[in-house]
């Protein structure tokens, strides 16, 4: 039957859906999956979460522009190409697809706006991260499963560590500051980097494999053409993707490039990697 938009008039609720059933017609006329793209920089991902992260691309040959985003998303992950290649870890560790009707999209707007590397040098100060890249080490706690041993990840997870304030809210909420937080927490039984220098590498590296830029032809100015999303997915029985229950660690992001026309995804559930088993 058709999707329910709850608090919202039957009129409303109609157009909602045909503008979901347009957006499917739209992408029909094409969405393929991008086999070849090679996203050189997961190799480099800390070993912890190897055999536990994945990215793919799909490409779209359709202005969707005139759409809403949450009409685009419905659309695209009940595509059939999309629902039957998209990739996601099972509860026992496996690789599968979707493979699922979809009925709700959560969605969260991230921010790309960075372009520098330079956003990381607030890092290194007293009782953080030495001079040299040395990661200052602090008493072993645990958040949500994750070992916190050192001051780095305390500013990443901990609002009341004495560094959180060196990036504010918005900060946070950029897409740069989410693949550095997620390669520093990393998988469970993570092996911790002491150095700052390849987190920030590796980052650099992913960041570049996923966002598009272009030179403003005027000011020379390099701007990204990149739009970010944070998605959850719900099938009939809930929460389905990235997968059935909510981690700091459980993550998939959409990026889409308008130029190209290519989305990428961006994906990792927590738990014990192929390397440590």
């Amino acid at each position: 039957g058709k999707q329910r938009y709850q608090g919202c008039s039957p009129h409303s609720a109609r157009q909602a859906w045909r503008n979901v059933k347009n957006c499917e017609r739209e992408l029909k006329k094409g969405v393929l999956e991008k086999p070849t793209q090679v996203f050189s920089a997961l190799s480099s991902v800390p070993k912890s979460m190897d055999g536990r992260i994945t990215a793919q691309a799909f490409s779209f040959d359709q202005n969707l522009k005139g759409y809403q985003r949450d009409d685009f998303l419905m659309a695209f992950f009940n595509h059939p190409e999309v629902n039957s290649n998209l990739k996601l870890l099972s509860s026992s560790g496996q690789w599968t697809t979707l493979n699922a009707k979809v009925k709700k999209v959560d969605t969260k707007n991230i921010l790309c706006t960075q372009v520098s590397m330079s956003f990381f040098d607030r890092l290194y100060c007293e009782g953080l991260v030495r001079e040299n890249g040395t990661i200052v080490k602090c008493f072993d706690e645990y958040h949500d499963e994750i070992l916190i041993a050192d001051e780095l990840r305390k500013v990443l997870l901990l609002d009341d560590s004495d560094h959180y304030d060196l990036f504010s809210h918005l900060d946070r909420e950029e897409f740069l500051f989410c693949i550095f937080k997620h390669l520093c927490l990393g998988g469970a039984f993570c092996q911790y980097e002491d150095d700052l220098s390849p987190y920030l590498e590796t980052t650099k590296f992913l960041y570049k494999d996923l966002v598009s830029v272009q030179k403003d032809p005027e000011t020379k100015n390099i701007n990204i053409v990149t739009t970010v999303f944070k998605v959850c997915a719900y099938d009939a029985d809930g929460l389905c993707y990235p997968t059935s229950n909510s981690h700091e660690q459980n993550f998939a992001y959409l990026i889409v490039n308008p130029l190209n026309r290519h989305i990428y995804v961006l994906y990792h559930v927590f738990g014990v990697s192929s390397f440590c088993e």
